[in-house]
């Protein structure tokens, strides 16, 4: 009988890994390694973090894809979503003949074009319950890529919903980790979720807990963000605290320990372990790259350029933490957002949707700390510096020292 699903990969890195080294890699990326991550051209000097672009997760994810590709040559790939938030590495995937699967936040995939004959991949993010479901029941193969941190909170999520608890997620409501996150709670009878984006949200939440606030006031709120039926009176009684894993740790960490002062003002200090749990589920490497950009501005520096996907949450998350710290952040998706020919940059400003273009944005900088998202790969930052340096009109001296 075939097997009809796979987590642990096909064993064929070493046959995928060409390929993938000359999609991915970096000439000027591992020059600025080589010199302890400081890059000096000219009057510029360029600082990158220790811990940046591709984790653990998205190594394993994209390995994956390009592995079963190598696996099942003669079948249809289909890919549910996105592999990870990257659209060059998306880009990369559909060149090799696999289809994504696309639907609007809300509404459910549509399966009905898949056979048994075909190959499907989850993407790191994971899917929900429901769709993992409907698959299995078509009888595809399944590849699942689902990232090992994701499986985590998880667990913990399965955990409260288990013994009753209202699994609290700290994250985007539409993203789709915190979906798939959400949706371990139906595996019980009862089980119950509330998504929140940011402390704003949590205080809203809080108050009822408090009893300042009237509970009937978060329905329209949190119509999006909460489990059918979710009662703000009953369902706030019994919190458990998870996370997606690509949030700001700092602020993850902050909401949950609000909740457990209003649980404890609420039913005692005594009886805290029967209203509120919190496991620390945020992800090693979100937390790694955070911590790497907190040390980068322990040093003098002009801007932060942050690298990657818009849409990547833990990308956004970098360039919100370098302008929380006082230093100017330039999130971009990549080096085309950059013309040297009229000195202009296309951006995401900090906690926003949309993209701006921006005239003579060096501003006369010198420090320039450079990071990206754990989606981004090496060559998409290689490339950023390139057009940095051409702008400055410093390309001779860059090609001299990568000669030397």
């Amino acid at each position: 009988m075939e097997t009809t699903y796979f987590r642990r990969g096909f064993g064929l890195k070493a046959e995928i890994e060409g390929q993938r080294s000359a999609d991915y890699a970096s000439e000027i990326v591992d020059a600025i390694r080589s010199r302890g991550n400081t890059l000096v051209v000219g009057p510029v000097t360029f600082r990158l973090a220790q811990e940046f672009g591709f984790c653990y997760g998205v190594d394993r994810a994209v390995d994956y894809a390009y592995e079963t590709r190598r696996k099942f040559p003669d079948r249809r790939l289909i890919l549910v979503g996105e592999i990870i938030h990257n659209p060059h590495v998306n880009d990369k995937l559909k060149a090799m003949g696999i289809t994504f699967l696309q639907h609007d936040p809300g509404s459910d995939f549509d399966f009905s074009d898949i056979t048994a004959e075909d190959v499907v991949i989850i993407p790191a993010f994971g899917v929900t319950m429901k769709d993992f479901t409907r698959l299995r029941e078509i009888g595809c193969i399944l590849v699942d890529t689902t990232c090992g941190s994701v499986l985590n909170v998880w667990k913990r999520v399965d955990s409260y919903a288990r013994d009753g608890f209202t699994a609290l997620i700290h994250g985007k409501h539409y993203h789709e980790e915190t979906q798939a996150t959400a949706s371990q709670v139906t595996k019980h009878p009862g089980g119950k979720y509330l998504v929140v984006f940011n402390m704003d949200e949590a205080r809203q939440v809080l108050d009822v807990i408090e009893q300042k606030a009237d509970p009937a006031g978060l329905i329209e709120t949190f119509a999006k963000a909460s489990s059918p039926g979710f009662d703000f009176t009953r369902d706030l009684e019994r919190i458990g605290v998870a996370n997606q894993t690509t949030m700001l740790s700092g602020e993850s960490l902050g909401i949950a320990a609000e909740f457990r002062k209003s649980l404890a003002a609420r039913y005692g200090e005594e009886h805290i372990g029967e209203h509120f749990r919190s496991f620390d589920t945020i992800c090693s490497a979100t937390q790694e790259r955070q911590d790497a950009v907190k040390e980068l501005l322990s040093e003098p520096i002009d801007m932060m350029l942050v690298v990657g996907g818009y849409n990547s949450s833990n990308t956004c998350a970098l360039a919100a933490l370098s302008e929380d710290n006082g230093v100017r952040a330039l999130h971009i998706e990549d080096a085309d957002c950059i013309a040297p020919a009229d000195r202009t940059i296309r951006h995401q400003p900090v906690r926003t949707k949309s993209e701006v273009s921006e005239a003579d944005w060096l501003h006369g900088a010198t420090l320039i700390g450079i990071t990206a998202g754990a989606s981004t790969p090496n060559n998409k930052v290689g490339e950023t510096i390139a057009k940095v340096v051409e702008t400055m009109g410093l390309g001779a001296e860059l090609d001299a020292i990568l000669a030397g």
